[in-house]
């Protein structure tokens, strides 16, 4: 007898700063870990897999995520019930948004999809520290409209090889940057938030290893006054060799969504 398979996309949010990133390893506490442990508890002896759409560094959050469920022989038959105990039994810093059934050709890794990241940081001061896990302080004074140009360079089909972490000469490292933006941040907000605070916005379907944090990290080093626009446009040419020496801090970077074609 087949095992007849039922298919589901999952939307979710966390933060992350107490989690090792999303893929599971040993002896360490991950999203996907915590995932799995809450499905296994209310599904019993359910068979299920999940897949997730992408992976998130150590502390990075994400304010809109997605993952696949494929749950053996027995269909969710109340989704309202579904999210409302799977929200009961998740930890506190979890929360799933949203399930909706798919059919057995969709696959959460390899369809079409646009991800938007953010990173959200201040400058010249020293904040709260409840803004730790969400938002980075660049204690240096930095210019940030030169670091708004600077951002708009990125935008388009570019060699993104100076900003993949360990890069080697056998991968494929041109992606396209649908937009690239700094603007002021008035999407997270909190009464301990500084006055002044910005949003550099990402979008683009498909990222590699910690290319967001190391552009980013570009530039702070553009805003400092260390590298100049025309040297961002260098590391983005056909034959670049440079290698990107400063990556963001993580707890700034957030996914903010995904979004299916």
């Amino acid at each position: 007898m087949f095992d007849k398979r039922f298919y589901y996309l999952i939307k979710i949010q966390y933060l992350g700063y107490r989690f090792h990133g999303w893929q599971k390893q040993p002896d360490v506490k991950t999203v996907h870990l915590m995932i799995d442990r809450t499905l296994k508890f209310i599904f019993k002896d359910i068979r299920f897999k999940t897949l997730g759409a992408g992976r998130t560094d150590a502390m990075v959050s994400a304010n809109e995520a997605a993952l696949e469920l494929f749950i053996y022989n027995e269909p969710i038959s109340n989704f309202d019930t579904f999210l409302e105990l799977f929200n009961q039994n998740l930890p506190q810093d979890i929360r799933a948004l949203s399930i909706k059934e798919v059919d057995k050709n969709f696959n959460v890794i390899q369809d079409s999809k646009l991800k938007e990241y953010h990173y959200v940081f201040s400058e010249g001061q020293k904040n709260h520290p409840f803004c730790a896990p969400i938002l980075t302080t660049i204690l240096e004074p930095l210019d940030v409209e030169l670091m708004k140009k600077g951002a708009k360079l990125f935008e388009g089909s570019h060699n993104f090889k100076t900003y993949c972490y360990r890069a080697t000469d056998k991968g494929e490292y041109y992606r396209a940057i649908k937009s690239s933006e700094i603007r002021d941040n008035d999407i997270y907000t909190a009464n301990f938030f500084p006055e002044q605070s910005y949003v550099f916005k990402v979008v683009g379907k498909g990222f590699m290893r910690n290319q967001i944090r190391l552009m980013f990290g570009a530039l702070i080093k553009l805003g400092r006054g260390d590298v100049s626009l025309k040297y961002i446009e260098s590391t983005l040419m056909t034959n670049s060799t440079e290698v990107m020496d400063y990556i963001a801090p993580a707890s700034g970077l957030i996914l903010h969504a995904v979004n299916f074609e």
